[in-house]
């Protein structure tokens, strides 16, 4: 279970633009046409393969057709809208690059910068950032939204690559490893981790484990001598969340919220199960709305959780600043 919407299921309507058993054939002979003409560093160069570097792009407006749209007939491209003061595209953008890189062409990022296309942003409805989606064949796909697990990124674009190749027939971009731009071969130095590095990986894998206690506490390990780490606030708050239900029973806890619309835990544990949903403004509605209808130990209560739920949505995202203003209304 996870917090935000990471769902593939939307890629059943780009099936109709070819037949799969068409598609899957044809991604056959050019693996299998490229096969042949790679090898070497000088081999890929003349077959047209692309530095590492190439993988990862940034786009506007103008450009967007051609590297975008036209680009997608030959290899997925998945868009990382985001911005310069954005703090949790700080944290995920650099994860989508290296995830890209790694892919080896079966990917290309494209990079958005929403300050300077607010076109864009508006043409795809973004609410918040930072915002990912897919284009496969000229079709868009959601993928998600906000930080999330490395290991379901992984999950995603692996999917995302299987449908791209099945459906579609598109196996991606030859990349040459030994041009400008390759990653530092093997045995050279890497780059020293950070201080918290070990404890923040810990942590996703815990999280990949489901031993969520345990990724509790390797979060609350970093806080505790980094309290301003952005990173580590947000898996906590997103560990905490899929703590809480990971036990229930969701028929159960809708029906007692249905039963006392003035229970306040009884609406928590509702607004948890719709974020988890992905139902975002609903959770923060609800629990506004119980703020409204409670006082004293009860309303302060209810009011904590969902101050915790913004953590787990992220303070740049425009539903979480909704929320404020509700909240601050009815509380004032």
């Amino acid at each position: 279970m996870q917090p935000r919407n990471m769902s593939m299921s939307g890629v059943v309507d780009l099936a109709a633009v070819k037949a799969a058993g068409e598609a899957k054939a044809k991604a056959e002979q050019a693996r299998a046409e490229s096969a042949r003409q790679g090898g070497s560093g000088a081999d890929a160069a003349a077959a047209g393969a692309v530095p590492p570097s190439a993988l990862v792009i940034d786009v506007d407006e103008a450009g967007f057709e051609r590297d975008v749209l036209q680009l997608s007939n030959e290899v997925p491209v998945v868009l990382d809208f985001w911005a310069e003061w954005c703090e949790p595209c700080k944290q995920l953008s650099p994860l989508l690059e290296r995830l890209t890189v790694e892919a080896a062409g079966r990917v290309v990022l494209a990079k958005i910068d929403v300050d300077a296309n607010q076109m864009l942003m508006q043409q795809f409805g973004i609410q918040g950032i930072p915002a990912v989606f897919a284009v496969v064949a000229g079709q868009v796909l959601p993928l998600f939204q906000g930080v999330v697990p490395e290991q379901q990124i992984r999950e995603t674009l692996a999917q995302l690559v299987q449908v791209a190749e099945e459906r579609f027939g598109l196996i991606g971009l030859q990349v040459d490893p030994g041009a400008e731009g390759a990653p530092a071969a093997a045995g050279a130095a890497a780059p020293p981790a950070g201080p918290y590095d070990a404890l923040l990986e810990a942590a996703v894998v815990a999280l990949d484990a489901g031993d969520l206690g345990g990724a509790v506490q390797a979060y609350k390990n970093v806080l505790a001598d980094d309290p301003a780490n952005m990173e580590a606030k947000l898996g906590l708050a997103q560990a905490e969340l899929l703590s809480r239900v990971q036990h229930v029973n969701p028929q159960a806890v809708r029906e007692a919220a249905a039963a006392n619309p003035r229970d306040p835990q009884a609406q928590i544990a509702a607004a948890d199960l719709d974020l988890v949903g992905g139902h975002v403004e609903d959770a923060f509605g609800r629990l506004v709305d119980t703020v409204r209808v409670t006082a004293g130990d009860e309303r302060d209560a209810v009011r904590v959780r969902l101050l915790e739920l913004f953590e787990v949505i992220g303070a740049d995202d425009p539903r979480v600043s909704a929320a404020r203003t509700a909240l601050a209304r009815v509380l004032f």
